[in-house]
């Protein structure tokens, strides 16, 4: 995977360009970015960048003149700074294949059998499947994509620890460096202490690349060893672009699904999936039911989508958030540029309805709700519940604080 097949993120390739160029590169690096930001994908492009023979020059020759045996000429490395792998050395083939001998991988894996001790190699072939179908997938993607039994709880275990230590402390087979990629690391729970040596004090040219979503969830003592890399969320114009270009979404489509997906590629995915959904129709119908028609409609709407099921429903409250966001733009600088066709007309109504610290109360309860129906709420409950609370936000303007 070359830097270039990585969507936006322009500032952070330049920069680890430059870390290898000036000779600033840790041993260890933290790439920290939250779901759908590219973290994954930019890891595994900058370890195939570390073993790119256009990168090290190690297969520069030019000065040997040209073969004997009739093999195109090799092009002398350049001085100045190589920005990108070249994709076309073996070192890239291999790499860009997830099979090069020097780059390894840990991530969570789950037990199949009672008593078993998984390690990530014996899920080489699905993760190499995962990457090439879904890089910019989550955790919960990877897990359904291995599990064998519901509830399957992703881990690297202990055993995992071991076998990283034992393959880190043999030498690289081709390459300057040995290289882990270790994704989620957050799932390392205390088994991870058994890696802060090797961290700490590794072998010559070795690379720890870690990749996460939530620092608070890596052990801290991991972290104060690393480097930290922050990778931003995407921007609108870069997931617009993404979506029209790989996935041939329809260009009115991609933009409008760009704007809510919070800077998250995988989300924006998600979402192009349902484009079809009338979220605006049916959030009117609900807000209609909040304060006009009353329980009986508020009922019936509570049945209508608890049956959409809990991808549906989350991608419900992340427009309506859209929607809120865009109407406290509206208010505060006269224009809200995430909101095309319908919605801004929708956001001047919400203006009208609820001032901004009960806009700021719904948004609260929305990110609230959306937590809980990612850890299976029931969503029949949990949507009469915030029905009730919309209401009084909105009409007692009442602002429910949680302890």
């Amino acid at each position: 995977m070359q830097f270039s097949s990585i969507i936006g993120q322009q500032e952070v390739k330049a920069q680890l360009a430059e870390l290898v160029h000036h000779n600033r590169l840790s041993h260890a690096l933290l790439f920290l970015g939250k779901e759908g930001s590219g973290a994954l994908p930019l890891a595994l492009a900058f370890a195939q960048y570390l073993l790119c023979e256009k990168v090290t020059g190690r297969n520069n020759s030019a000065a040997a003149g040209p073969s004997l045996f009739g093999d195109p000429e090799p092009v002398p490395v350049a001085t100045s700074l190589v920005t990108d792998a070249c994709g076309v050395c073996p070192a890239c083939q291999r790499a860009n294949q997830l099979m090069h001998p020097d780059i390894h991988f840990s991530y969570p894996t789950v037990t199949k059998k009672p008593g078993e001790k998984p390690v990530a190699a014996d899920f080489i072939t699905e993760w190499r499947e995962f990457i090439r179908l879904n890089s910019y997938g989550n955790l919960f993607d990877w897990i359904e994509m291995i599990k064998e039994k519901e509830n399957s709880q992703g881990k690297i275990t202990a055993k995992e620890c071991d076998e990283i230590i034992k393959k880190l402390s043999l030498k690289s087979f081709e390459g300057d460096y040995k290289v882990l990629v270790m994704w989620m690391p957050e799932e390392l729970d205390k088994e991870g202490n058994k890696l802060l040596k090797i961290i700490e004090e590794p072998p010559a040219n070795t690379l720890f690349i870690l990749v996460a979503e939530n620092e608070e969830l890596v052990l801290p003592t991991i972290v104060s060893r690393c480097q930290l890399i922050r990778i931003p969320a995407l921007e609108i114009k870069d997931i617009e672009e993404a979506l029209i270009s790989r996935n041939h979404t329809d260009p009115a489509i991609a933009r409008q699904v760009a704007s809510v997906s919070d800077g998250n590629y995988r989300e924006a995915l998600q979402l192009v999936q349902h484009a079809e959904e009338d979220w605006q129709a049916l959030l009117r119908e609900w807000l209609n039911a909040i304060l006009k028609t009353g329980p009986v409609a508020q009922t019936k709407w509570v049945e209508e989508i608890s049956r959409l099921g809990r991808e549906k429903q989350k991608q419900f409250l992340r427009y309506f958030n859209h929607l809120l966001e865009q109407a406290v733009l509206l208010r505060a600088m006269g224009h809200a540029p995430g909101a095309f066709g319908t919605e801004k007309d929708f956001a001047e109504r919400l203006n009208k309805i609820a001032g901004i610290e009960q806009q700021q109360a719904i948004i609260e309860e929305l990110d609230r709700a959306s937590y809980y129906i990612e850890r299976n709420a029931n969503g029949k409950m949990l949507f009469h519940a915030l029905t009730i609370k919309l209401y009084h936000i909105i009409q007692d303007k009442i602002v429910f604080l949680m302890d």
